[in-house]
């Protein structure tokens, strides 16, 4: 295992800083970009959202065809084709073609994530499941990390080549999605049996393992892609995603433009990004090593997102700018840690056909609170002059249901584990 986590977690990983980095540099080109192309709050937040509405149309018959196609094609498809139209952002000249273009850039991407997940669960065995979601989605803070002071550095750009520095930023940082999609089908295979670069008999072990876990699974999994889709338990994890991704997104995409109101510079505001950024890379660690070594998923998933509403909630009613950050940034940690357990859980009870079909309907579904809450807290802002209003109901909406899940996930659990 540890031979297979060295060879494709990191590359996976690599991939994955640029497609969540071309999906919210969004944030701090609204720094610059809002005022020359006359864009207002609920304009911008329309336009972060419309990339999750085509984003979830495709999502599922992409999964699909990953599935049928093989993960090396698809994944480098899906990387040559969001790099173009990433990059392709900084020549937009209004809100019609904005919207356009974020349309067309969750269209792109659609398939990659899901993808990658279930791509996991074809090499990684349950026990080790939960590390490996946790190592991969470790891209996302530390594109925050990297992406923050970078992005807010690209904006300087100014005046170069007569193009503004938000328009550099976007073809800078679409670029590498292309360069790297050829390296995809050199480095990847699409399943244990393939993989040359084990010895045979960590290649047969890892086979057997695999195969006998997916027959245990196949007890309790739906037999199907569309018994999937009708299964409570993925409905259930459908609506805790969609609340977890509502949460993200309301913070991904506005946190800059909170940070900025405190009447910091621009470079500033890159560099106070990384905080909540650290602490959820170490929080997505520590959760995923407890919930692997505990063997349970639920709980740990349901737990963090509530904490997470919680924070924000606590945010909200906060006044002191040091601790409205300390808040934000314990909500986007607990925020993040949510998925490692959460997509552990899918893995755990989803095999087959009904994972790569099961695991796209969670994601499609869910992902369609990136596109309500970013408009949502926008329009909020427009209306009532603040963040506050959007943020606070965000929050009230995910602590629900994380409670919801919490009880009604784990008795889904036990019934299919203890039938009758």
């Amino acid at each position: 295992m540890r031979r297979v986590m060295r060879r494709l977690i990191p590359f996976l990983m690599l991939c994955y800083v640029f497609a969540w980095l071309n999906r919210i540099n969004l944030s701090f080109a609204a720094l610059q970009m809002n005022k020359p192309l006359h864009l207002t709050e609920t304009d911008y937040g329309l336009a972060a959202g419309l990339f999750f509405v085509s984003y979830a149309m495709l999502e599922l018959p992409s999964n699909l065809l990953l599935h049928r196609f093989g993960a090396r094609k698809w994944i480098a498809r899906i990387m040559v084709s969001w790099g173009v139209i990433a990059a392709g952002t900084a020549f937009v000249t209004g809100p019609h073609s904005f919207y356009l273009m974020r349309l067309l850039l969750g269209a792109a991407e659609a398939g990659f994530y899901p993808g990658i997940l279930f791509y996991l669960t074809l090499w990684v065995p349950a026990a080790y499941r939960a590390r490996a979601y946790a190592i991969f989605l470790a891209a996302i803070p530390i594109t925050g990390i990297i992406g923050g002071p970078l992005s807010t550095h690209l904006l300087a750009l100014t005046g170069v080549l007569g193009l503004m520095g938000w328009q550099w930023m976007f073809i800078l940082e679409g670029l590498p999605a292309i360069l790297l999609a050829p390296f995809v089908l050199l480095y990847l295979q699409d399943k244990p049996a393939d993989a040359t670069w084990l010895p045979d008999d960590e290649r047969t072990w890892l086979a057997a393992t695999l195969a006998a876990e997916s027959r245990a699974t196949g007890r309790f999994a739906p037999s199907s892609f569309f018994a999937a889709l009708a299964d409570p338990m993925v409905l259930l994890m459908a609506l805790l995603y969609f609340s977890n991704v509502g949460l993200v997104n309301s913070l991904l995409f506005f946190l800059p433009q909170i940070i900025s109101g405190f009447g910091l510079g621009l470079t500033m505001v890159g560099d106070i990004v990384i905080v909540p950024n650290a602490l959820a890379l170490i929080a997505m660690f520590w959760w995923g090593l407890r919930s692997d070594r505990l063997g349970e998923r639920v709980t740990h998933a349901a737990l963090a997102n509530l904490i997470a509403a919680l924070a924000l909630l606590l945010a909200v009613l906060l006044h002191d700018p040091l601790s409205r950050c300390a808040a934000f940034s314990v909500s986007f940690a607990a925020t993040l840690a949510t998925i490692v357990p959460f997509w552990a859980a899918a893995g755990d009870f989803l095999a087959g056909a009904s994972a790569a079909g099961g695991i796209a309907a969670i994601s499609a579904i869910g992902v369609t609170g990136g596109f309500l809450a970013p408009y949502f807290v926008g329009a909020m802002k427009d209306l009532t002059g603040d963040f506050k209003t959007g943020l606070f109901a965000i929050a009230l909406f995910a602590a629900a249901l994380s409670v919801l899940f919490y009880l009604l996930g784990n008795r889904q659990l036990r019934a299919r584990q203890h039938p009758g």
